[in-house]
């Protein structure tokens, strides 16, 4: 079965607001084996949504529409699909009764506009939305299905799971989706491709993209397939070719996070962390801690922009700062040394850079970022020079420390919990 998504609401169609909605309703049409050729974004004009459904009637068997439904008078799905329809709508007094019931609870009454989302296409058949007044629609046509869902994501989401799903998924045929998602760091995009096309090239029934993101490259193989057995072994013999030309630029082959693979590292080496942060602002510490259950490796970080605090939170030599500048692997690597021995971590990291759009210079130009990794066996320590704006550089600078900690974790096997310095010099390491 082949389906198309249609978003409909004019504030889509500007840059205030994102049609999230279709990305949750592709993923889950590609659980059932329901493959989506196109989506549509259309605003509150009654020509443009009819022209819009009738087209994607002539193309495909499934229509599953978001927005429109409410009560104003640009709420036009329902009235546009029907009239295309040739049906007429009629008043459904038990989903009268239902919003009426919504709107005590509140203790308010129901205003009169809202009848209007009581209007049922005839032959359709009403789906109870209990997270708000918009009721989604059911419609069928011929050999053609038209499911129409309210707007807000929190309805949308609970009408297709408790309704739509499955209700799909007693027609769907054995044919779905196998999906697989790898992340890569540490590699631009042309190189990925460069290395892995003569590895998928092989396979023409493998739909294979290559997706360019700040710090990382996803690639994503998609195999539409009734032989389960057949399409994981054909998935699992790319993944394999992939392992041997990216190495150990491979940091997730389930489509996780880089903090997600990070987190799950220093949980299972019961290892714990601590950093001090210059150009990053914060960014890192934010994205140890988004992950649940970060109290159990995470101690604690400070933000260490000024000179004067780099010496007070983490230890930084003052002369040190003046000899070599606060952007400098030195400096990195004091940071790193010196907020692991505060804190009493296992790891400790340092990042300071330049992330600009002023402050760069000939020497150190704007994107120039170093990241230093303190652990009981040394410093290891990296200079690089990030393309992009500011908040660009702020995230790949974050990117390149967490790839660092995991570089520890899968070279080094990882250190004793919570084994701290000695206080000795740290030895350093570029890599």
């Amino acid at each position: 079965m082949k389906a198309e998504i249609i978003a409909v609401g004019s504030e889509l169609l500007t840059p205030d607001r994102l049609d999230t909605n279709s990305l949750f309703l592709t993923e889950e049409l590609n659980k059932l084996g329901i493959e989506v050729v196109r989506k549509t974004v259309v605003g509150d004009e009654r020509e443009n949504l009819s022209d819009a459904f009738a087209k994607a009637l002539e193309r495909v068997e499934l229509i599953i529409a978001s927005g429109g439904l409410g009560p104003t008078a640009d709420d036009l799905t329902r009235e546009t699909v029907a009239e295309l329809l040739g049906r007429k709508l009629q008043r459904d007094d038990r989903i009268v009764h239902a919003i009426e019931a919504r709107f005590r609870s509140f203790r308010r009454e129901m205003p009169e506009i809202n009848v209007r989302q009581a209007m049922v296409p005839e032959g359709a058949e009403a789906l109870d939305n209990p997270r708000g007044t918009a009721p989604g629609l059911w419609i069928e046509q011929g050999d053609r299905i038209i499911a129409l869902l309210p707007g807000p994501p929190r309805e949308m989401r609970g009408i297709f799971e408790s309704a739509v799903g499955p209700r799909l998924a007693r027609l769907v045929t054995g044919v779905r989706l196998f999906h697989r998602e790898l992340r890569v760091t540490g590699l631009g995009e042309s190189h990925v491709e460069q290395r892995i096309a003569p590895i998928y090239k092989r396979y023409d029934d493998v739909n294979t993209t290559v997706l360019a993101a700040p710090g990382e490259v996803q690639v994503h193989l998609r195999l539409w397939s009734d032989d389960a057995a057949r399409a994981k072994k054909v998935l699992d013999e790319i993944v394999q070719g992939f392992d041997i030309a990216l190495t150990d630029r491979i940091f997730s082959r389930e489509g996780e996070s880089l903090h997600e693979v990070v987190a799950r590292e220093l949980t299972l080496n019961e290892a714990t962390i601590a950093v001090a942060e210059s150009c990053t602002g914060g960014l890192l510490a934010q994205r140890l801690t988004s992950v649940a259950g970060s109290s159990s490796y995470f101690l604690g970080g400070v933000v260490c922009y000024s000179n004067e605090l780099k010496t007070a939170w983490a230890d930084v030599p003052p002369e040190l700062i003046s000899a070599k500048g606060a952007v400098s692997a030195e400096v990195a690597v004091a940071l790193a040394s010196g907020i692991r021995r505060r804190v009493g971590s296992a790891l400790g990291v340092g990042v300071t850079g330049i992330a600009g759009p002023g402050g760069g210079s000939e020497e150190k130009p704007v994107g120039t970022v170093h990241v230093a990794v303190a652990h009981s066996g040394g410093v290891k320590e990296r200079e690089v020079t990030l393309p992009g704006d500011r908040d660009s550089i702020r995230w790949q600078a974050s990117q390149l420390a967490l790839d660092m900690v995991r570089m520890h974790f899968l070279y080094n096997g990882g250190d004793s919990p919570n084994q701290v310095s000695t206080g000795r010099a740290p030895k350093r390491t570029k890599f």
